[in-house]
């Protein structure tokens, strides 16, 4: 049996690293994440590795974009669902309470009878959950998913399980066979099916000759050499039970979690619908052509974490390989960056966004480059650790790749840093990676925007601050003597 909710043909990738601390700390997302867990230590670890293990093929992100389209319809059936798969995920603790965890035949086959009774429940309920909402659900992954169940799990399955676990506890006792080998040790051990006989075949029907022994209370050595026969006798079928139990655990374990990555973007959609704001399922564009254009895109981050509105923008960047965003202090251009950089990972990983509209490429990778403070062992001066991490970024980044920059080289003088952010820009986009750009340094503004190239777009933060960017040449100044009146106005 195979999941399959997350991806078209096979299952997530449930070892796969955490996000990178610099991205997680520059897209302030652990303010995403806490949401998405609400309180669920399981959720709070796997959601990011699951996000950041990120689609790129635009079919595979529309197939799970309409698996949690299906989720946010019936938030109802997929909690029930991800209750069943978590309460199979114990079944380890519920075995091991009442069995010693010693490795001999007879315990591993104990153990995988017991396991697979508990499971076998569990799979119960799951097929009853397909039975009664599966027609509920739309989406290919869903429909799939539970008509397997319907039609792997069916009663006659459940008959014969139910039927070789009871005769796996030997309720009349083990029937075994075996031959003599070299020195009359025994070779081909086999065990066999208890026959049953009716209380009326046991009266009329006289059974045939049989020999027996009784081992002494007291011959542990007998004892132990009678058991060791049996335990070659149960062996082979001690394994393939164990086999048996750990393919159902698996797949319990992978449809827990891919059920704990739908749960959190349902506790992240109703997080974000109780504030009133809207969602998206994004258009998903194929990597290689720019393609960035949004109406009401907005910083989820700061939606979670302010009770006060929220400003989205509008943006038209298809075609463009650089957005350079410059204007006044505090005017939102931070802001807009970090909504761009959140919304692609979110389109990627098959999840709506924070947005009226979004259509957007798949990118091959995401990178950040925001300003830092300063070091305080003070082994290196601010621009050296810009350019060191600059240099890490150069060295993995490929065509195809996201960069979003912010305030970058601004902690050299005007001249110097324009210059090395001119040299980064024109290399990376050269190089087919899409740069998005915010920063105060009009020699670097004024000069990329006199070369009037139809792949660059310009943005500007507006004087009055309302936190929406609009189109616009860089200005020589960000307005810093406002700030400086706003802070020290009165104070003499």
């Amino acid at each position: 049996m195979k999941v399959f909710l997350l991806h078209r043909d096979q299952d997530a990738d449930l070892d796969a690293p955490p996000p990178p601390d610099d991205l997680v700390q520059d897209l302030e997302l652990e303010t995403l994440f806490d949401a998405m867990a609400a309180g669920d230590d399981f959720l709070r670890d796997l959601v990011p590795r699951i996000m950041f293990a990120s689609l790129t093929d635009p079919d595979a992100i529309r197939y799970r974009q309409q698996v949690l389209a299906d989720c946010v319809a019936h938030p109802g059936v997929v909690r029930d669902l991800y209750a069943i798969a978590v309460d199979a995920r114990q079944v380890e603790r519920k075995v091991w309470f009442g069995i010693l965890s010693r490795d001999s035949p007879e315990h591993i086959l104990n153990r995988s009878v017991k396991t697979l009774e508990f499971l076998v429940d569990n799979l119960k309920q799951l097929r009853q959950q397909a039975i009664e909402r599966g027609g509920e659900f739309r989406s290919p992954g869903f429909a799939r998913f539970f008509a397997m169940l319907r039609e792997e799990l069916d009663d006659d399955y459940f008959a014969v399980a139910e039927n070789h676990l009871e005769e796996l506890e030997f309720p009349r006792g083990v029937l075994m066979s075996a031959e003599l080998g070299q020195g009359n040790r025994g070779v081909r051990f086999g065990l066999h099916r208890m026959p049953k006989r009716s209380w009326i075949e046991r009266i009329t029907t006289s059974a045939p000759p049989s020999y027996g022994f009784v081992v002494p209370a007291r011959d542990e050595a007998g004892a132990r050499a009678l058991g060791d026969l049996q335990g070659r006798g149960v062996n082979v079928v001690a394994n393939a039970l164990a086999q048996s139990a750990d393919h159902v655990k698996s797949f319990f374990r992978v449809l827990r979690a891919e059920l704990a990555f739908c749960l959190g973007c349902l506790n992240l959609h109703e997080r974000l619908r109780a504030k009133g704001k809207p969602v998206c399922f994004p258009a998903p564009e194929p990597s290689g052509e720019p393609v960035l254009t949004a109406r009401g895109l907005y910083d989820v981050c700061l939606a979670l974490r302010s009770d006060e509105q929220v400003v989205g923008n509008d943006v038209d960047a298809d075609g463009k390989t650089l957005v350079l965003v410059t204007g006044a202090n505090q005017g939102g251009k931070s802001t807009f960056l970090r909504s761009c950089g959140t919304a692609q990972l979110m389109l990627q990983a098959g999840m709506f966004t924070a947005a009226e509209a979004l259509r957007a490429n798949t990118c091959t990778g995401l990178f950040t480059h925001f300003k830092r403070e300063e070091d305080d062992t003070m082994t290196r001066g601010k621009l050296d650790e810009e350019l060191a991490r600059m240099s890490e970024i150069a060295d993995r980044i490929r065509p195809g790749g996201l960069l979003l920059c912010n305030e970058s080289f601004a902690s050299t003088n005007e001249a110097e840093g324009s210059e090395l952010a001119r040299q980064v820009v024109r290399a990376l986009t050269e190089t087919g990676v899409k740069v998005l750009f915010v920063t105060h340094l009009y020699d670097l503004g004024h000069s990329l925007c006199e070369q009037h190239r139809d792949d660059m777009l310009f943005l500007r933060a507006e004087r009055e601050r309302t936190f929406t960017l609009t189109e616009g040449e860089p200005l020589p100044t960000s307005y810093g003597a406002d700030s400086y009146r706003r802070v020290f106005a009165g104070h003499r």
